[in-house]
């Protein structure tokens, strides 16, 4: 004898889900922390090109604040805490903030 069972399948509706809302990085400059240092962070923790780091840097340099990247609310959050915590072991005052896209 054989059985066969056939699994009973639900068919939803698919719900529209909202995306996190966009936030801005930018990055402070400040007269302390090396500039090597602030290129190194935004390739390692924000996944710049070093070409892309090294303009920002100098941007922010210059003029006193740079746009970094758009991200996720809590990405953008995320990578600004890694970044703080990463300057903070260092001694370096380096600031980013974010605003909203």
């Amino acid at each position: 004898m054989n059985l066969q069972v056939t699994p009973e399948i639900e068919i939803t509706k698919e719900t529209k889900t909202e995306l996190e809302p966009l936030y801005r990085v930018i990055i402070h400059n400040d007269d302390v922390t090396p500039m090597d240092f602030v290129v190194h962070v935004l390739t390692s923790i924000f996944l710049l090109l070093e070409p892309d780091a090294l303009e920002v840097m100098l941007t922010a340099h210059f003029k006193g604040i740079a746009y970094v990247q758009t991200l996720p609310k809590a990405e953008a959050q995320k990578r600004i805490n890694k970044a703080h915590f990463a300057a903070g072991l260092e001694g370096y005052p380096l600031h980013f903030s974010m605003e909203p896209e």
